[in-house]
């Protein structure tokens, strides 16, 4: 063969190879998934351009007692003051002054409008008690907020602003109807870093017994949210919110794959009454209820899976009147099962005072119908309930030992209750208990509950109480002297 017929084959085979590649390539893009991936992607960016003019950037400033480290009610916690304070920020502090008792603090969140006129949903640790709350769009426009209402115990909490337009704002969607596995956004200011998105799916739901609010029931996603995603909204692939996003589990303060998000629809509820009244009424029983353990079930003879377990019945209360004992077990609150307590309180929390509600309930091997109008829960000015796991008599505060609490603060196997929180100068602090500190017994009985150690307080006709404590290894008598 010839140089030149050569040469022309060459650039023939060429020729045809060439402009076989966009066919190739197709057929790559099919076999491996990459149009499906860009179809994903172009749902992302179409929820951002929707979702994003509605979030908003929040600042927050306010006056506050220098204290130390040491002072805070969770410092030296092993998870670390972020996973506390939920992302409020690091603390600015003004120019040093010898004799100054207070100093200004600043943090930032996120948020998001619900309505076109201007109100916005955000976390309460995120606005709190903050003397000025600053709020920008998207488009760089910032407004003065004011504070319509917090509500703690599930931390949401609803400010306002006033523009001369209507603003846009964001569906809230249906939480119930999320699935483990769905797609989920998150939006907000990781770091100040403004209007960041993050994706990922939702990894459980009905999370509980963390220790971040009273009433829990979070969702758990893998979408990255790190400190100052608080308070923003968590998007479905419709650009309804689904949740709002509210803290991380973290061992170093950032991201760890682990986010949790308060479910819009318990947030829906919130938001209405704060509006309305500027607080949240809440639903009681009043009752001592545990979850049933396999050994306990088979105590009950009935399965491990169904019903709670009641383990006592308070004085005076809407229980009490409407004849429940202790040891029964409810199983069933207006026709639908019960089988976790964090999921019973929520679901009485929520239900408004002076509503009859129906129960099925297990009593020694029968089964029996209840009807118990539900009272209303008592809450202090900053909407807290009134209840047991505050000791302002022995100055310190209490909080039940759930499983995560136990394996962090080193207590796996142990029973009893955790102090959170020592008032500086009280009987508590004097007699060298410490945050951390694990109370097992009041006057010699075991106690497992902020509720039981109160009572056994109150029902002590001595001056003096006696606290089996335990720190770290070590368990110890320590006798504490009431005040008159």
């Amino acid at each position: 063969m010839s140089m030149f017929k050569w040469l022309f084959l060459t650039v023939v085979l060429v020729a045809v190879g060439l402009s076989g590649i966009p066919a190739m390539n197709s057929a790559f893009a099919q076999d491996t998934g990459l149009e499906s991936l860009r179809e994903t992607g172009k749902a992302f960016r179409s929820v951002a351009k929707q979702v994003g003019p509605a979030v908003v950037y929040i600042q927050v400033e306010k006056e506050v007692k220098q204290q130390s480290m040491a002072d805070s009610p969770f410092g030296g916690h092993p998870l670390g003051d972020e996973f506390f304070r939920r992302f409020f920020g690091q603390p600015q502090q003004q120019e040093p002054q010898k004799k100054a008792p207070k100093r200004r603090e600043s943090g930032q969140g996120s948020g998001f409008l619900i309505s076109a006129d201007g109100y916005i949903m955000t976390n309460n640790h995120v606005v709190g008690d903050a003397d000025k709350v600053t709020v920008q769009l998207l488009d760089g426009r910032e407004y003065d907020a004011e504070i319509v209402g917090t509500d703690p115990p599930t931390d949401v909490a609803i400010i306002k602003i006033n523009a001369d337009e209507k603003l846009p704002f964001l569906q809230l969607g249906n939480s119930d109807q999320l699935e483990v596995g769905d797609w989920v956004l998150a939006f907000g200011n990781p770091f100040g870093l403004s209007h960041t998105l993050t994706a990922g799916i939702v990894s459980a739901k009905g999370r509980s017994g963390i220790g971040l609010t009273d009433y829990e029931n979070f969702i758990q996603t893998d979408a990255a949210i790190n400190p100052g995603n608080s308070g923003g909204p968590l998007i479905n692939l419709d650009a309804e919110v689904v949740g709002m996003n509210t803290a991380i589990f973290s061992r170093s303060g950032g991201y760890m794959g682990i986010g949790f998000a308060i479910p819009i629809n318990m947030a829906k509820n919130i938001h209405q009454q704060l509006v309305k009244h500027g607080g949240v009424t809440r639903g009681r029983l009043g009752v001592l209820i545990q979850d049933l353990t396999k050994d306990l079930a088979e105590s009950f003879d009935i399965d491990q899976r169904e019903g709670i377990l009641i383990a006592q019945v308070l004085d005076d209360s809407p229980a009490e009147k409407a004849g429940f004992k202790q040891g029964d077990v409810i199983l069933k609150l207006n026709g639908n099962k019960v089988d976790k307590v964090a999921k019973f309180r929520n679901r009485i929390a929520m239900t408004r005072p002076g509503t009859e509600v129906d129960f099925l309930v297990l009593r020694d091997g029968r089964k029996k119908k209840i009807k118990a109008a539900i009272g209303t829960m008592e809450t202090d000015d900053k909407g807290q309930p009134v209840s047991s796991d505050k000791l302002p008599e022995l100055g310190m505060r209490l909080q039940k030992l759930t499983r995560d609490l136990a394996e962090q603060f080193g207590y796996k196997d142990a029973h009893g209750v955790l102090v959170t929180e020592i008032e500086a100068g009280s009987i508590a602090a004097r007699s060298g208990i410490k945050r951390g500190s694990l109370i097992e017994e009041v006057n010699r009985t075991e106690v497992e509950t902020p509720d039981q150690v109160k009572k056994l307080i109150k029902d002590s006709k001595k001056q003096t109480v006696l606290l089996l404590v335990r720190q770290g290894g070590a368990s110890r008598y320590l006798a504490l002297k009431l005040e008159d």
